[in-house]
């Protein structure tokens, strides 16, 4: 009787199972089709969006960039929301504890810091990026100015160490030294990747990583940093 009992309840279980399934079977195609539009606003959101105010970031994707793509007849799920496709709440929730703020902009913030492929650079006058990242990177971050002494050994050492590394308080002008690293002009020598830091080719560790975080409220960069 046991035996059968516990059948009973196997095949109960499988035929909710069974139920779910299905269901995610018709989510899932409608998701291949709308993963294209989706896909497109999340890049678009991380690649562009950054600078901008919460009302105007709102402005620009929800009605000029949605308006586009509805209007090239581009698939996308209907009421997507950019962060949603970046972040889970899970995400979110990690974040939160490691010390972001729970604001809008906050998360958006932190979803393109996490997303994007560039060196990321944080505009923050209340210091509140900096904790955020300090609490998500742990003691292993190496933190510097430029306005140091050796301040290249440094970054070169992170780089070649596979560091975590943050420029701290830069201005609007960022030493010429650090472009092929900031635009990520990478020479392929045998299996590992070096990079040009002022006369030296120094090898990057897979684990390396860089942010950029400045004080200035509104700052002015070249186009080329800005990128």
């Amino acid at each position: 009787m046991d035996q059968l009992d516990l059948a009973n309840r196997l095949v109960n279980g499988l035929a909710d199972e069974n139920v779910r399934w299905s269901n995610n079977v018709v989510t899932f195609k409608d998701e291949i089709v709308t993963m294209i539009g989706d896909a497109l606003i999340a890049s678009a959101f991380v690649s562009y969006i950054g600078p901008f105010s919460f009302r105007f970031r709102k402005r620009l994707w929800a009605e000029t960039w949605m308006g586009d793509i509805t209007e090239k007849k581009i698939p996308i799920t209907e009421g997507i929301d950019p962060l949603d496709v970046l972040a889970t709440p899970s995400d979110i929730a990690v974040w939160n504890g490691e010390g972001l703020p729970a604001d809008r902009v906050s998360l958006e913030n932190a979803a393109i810091v996490v997303s994007c492929t560039r060196y990321p650079l944080l505009i923050d006058p209340q210091l509140q990026g900096q904790k955020w990242i300090k609490g998500k990177e742990g003691g292993e971050m190496v933190s510097i100015q430029l306005s140091q002494k050796a301040w290249l050994k440094k970054v070169e050492m992170a780089v070649s160490n596979g560091q975590v590394l943050m420029i701290e308080a830069i201005g609007q002008e960022i030493d010429a030294i650090l472009d092929p690293l900031l635009s990520r002009q990478f020479v392929k020598k045998g299996k590992n990747y070096t990079v040009r830091l002022g006369s030296e080719d120094v090898e990057i560790a897979n684990s390396f990583k860089l942010y950029l975080q400045t004080k200035l409220i509104n700052p002015h960069y070249k186009p080329e940093t800005a990128a």
